[in-house]
């Protein structure tokens, strides 16, 4: 057995850091059956439990390595309805691949999960014409999904292969949430999102684009006309540090600048007429995902130099390992141990500068990473002409406003149990960065499948956690 992962083709640095086509170019079909072959088959199935969805790893990775790859397409989708999503964008390697017993071999990586599945999905996609019987609708009770990110899309779709009648209301003219607007093309290829949405339609799940659920739709209306809702939201309110010079001109939220970029297409300009202002040199602050995908697609964009601000070291970033290692390669420059603490602009109000201190770590905080403590004296000048924050992001107040009874949490996000769902309003369900805050699309999506479940049970009278 091969000690280490087979490797996946990808764009080189010099060809990718100039364009926005998929990075990555997947495994061929050789390829896929040779790494599908370091797995085990281990009775036990440890990454079965590392996985939000719980797919069958084992049982889609044997028929794959048996070449019966309509079967172990058949195995994912039956677990997951987004695999060629999951196949890309999740963490496997803090997930699933985790948990795998090749990986806790000595000198070995474990069997490539994610890899596979991508392989997989995208086989299906350009080998099956897939046709999907339409399953909602065979009940008569109807459920609203608000939300179309990965925890509405998943709700959506396993209520709809339940039988039931199911809308979801999204506020943006394209299905997706966090798919579209956050991820940038060269990480998930738009297309490959439409492809998936698009099965959810088959499905008999509606969509109803531009529709602002607590403006556009009442709330009241929903809790009148549907027998049950899901609220996915997601966390898409941007988060500013407040120093000083927060307003000036070129000072921009990763929302912002990644929902103009994505799904926007300002990336296309200007064959789409969403313009998008990037300047030479481009500080990004934070170093999570959302960071990565900042810098990655300011350095696409034309930026000359694209630095990356963290106020602690590499071991503690939040970003993928390989979204990291893509960034250094591309040239993005890391300051560790950075904290900027002002904003200078020009006489034009624009910015033209960061100023920045040192930090050093001290004990750990409440997140249990080491607290990061400004240096007296230790304050520098950054020259750049643009910034953009990814410090996270906060819940959508728009909804929660105006939903009367709806509990939240000190930070502003909806109270609702971790195994069902259920949240304090009697047939209201949520799931997702709406209640978590800002985490993995698969989290978000293994919330909306424990959401479809007992809804289920709640409107098929088995299960009713508010009767009294």
């Amino acid at each position: 057995m091969k000690n280490r992962k087979t490797p996946m083709k990808e764009q080189s640095p010099e060809s990718r850091r100039r364009n926005f086509e998929e990075v990555a170019l997947g495994y061929t079909l050789e390829e896929a059956v040779a790494e599908a072959q370091r797995c085990l088959q281990c009775p036990t199935h440890p990454c079965v439990s590392g996985c939000p969805v719980g797919i069958d790893i084992p049982g889609f990775i044997r028929k794959l390595r048996e070449g019966k790859l309509e079967e172990s397409y058949r195995i994912l989708k039956s677990y997951n309805n987004l695999p060629a999503v999951c196949g890309r964008v999740c963490p496997q390697e803090v997930q699933c691949e985790s948990r795998c017993v090749v990986g806790k071999m000595k000198d070995s990586e474990p069997v490539a999960i994610g890899r596979l599945e991508r392989f997989v999905a995208d086989w299906a996609a350009e080998n099956l014409e897939e046709e999907v019987k339409p399953l909602a609708g065979s009940k008569k009770e109807k459920v609203a999904v608000v939300g179309s990110g990965p925890a509405g899309l998943t709700a959506a779709a396993d209520l709809a292969k339940m039988g039931y009648h199911v809308d979801v209301f999204e506020a943006f003219h394209k299905p997706g949430g966090v798919l579209v607007y956050g991820i940038p093309e060269f990480r998930l290829p738009k297309g490959i999102v439409e492809r998936e949405v698009n099965y959810i339609r088959k499905l008999g799940v509606n969509f109803y684009l531009n529709t602002v659920v607590g403006k556009t739709v009442k709330v009241k209306e929903l809790l009148s006309e549907y027998d049950a809702v899901f609220i996915g939201t997601g966390a898409g309110t941007p988060k500013f540090m407040g120093i000083p010079g927060t307003n000036l001109n070129g000072v921009y939220s990763a929302n912002e600048f990644l929902t103009r970029v994505n799904l926007m297409k300002a990336y296309l300009f200007p064959e789409y007429d969403t313009p998008i202002r990037v300047g030479k040199k481009v500080a990004v602050i934070g170093a999570g995902n959302t960071a990565m995908d900042a810098a990655r697609s300011a350095l696409r964009l034309g930026a000359e130099k694209v630095y990356i601000v963290y106020r602690r070291t590499e071991r503690e970033m939040p970003a993928r390992r390989e979204e990291y290692h893509h960034a250094l390669e591309e040239g993005i420059e890391f300051l560790w141990l950075t904290l900027p603490i002002r904003y200078i602009g020009d006489a034009n109000g624009n910015v033209e500068a960061v100023e920045c201190v040192r930090m050093e770590l001290k004990e750990a905080d409440g997140s249990g990473r080491p607290r990061p403590v400004p240096i007296e004296g230790s304050n520098f000048i950054l020259e750049v002409d643009m910034v953009i924050e990814a410090i996270g992001q906060g819940p959508n107040r728009v909804l929660l406003s105006e939903f009367p009874g709806l509990k939240l949490n000190e930070h502003g996000y909806i109270k609702a149990d971790e195994d069902t769902g259920a949240t304090s309003v009697k047939g209201v369900f949520a799931g997702g960065d709406i209640v978590t805050g800002a985490a993995t699309v698969i989290k978000a999506m293994g919330a909306g499948k424990k959401a479809a479940q007992f809804i289920h049970s709640y409107l098929t009278g088995e299960w009713n956690p508010w009767q009294k």
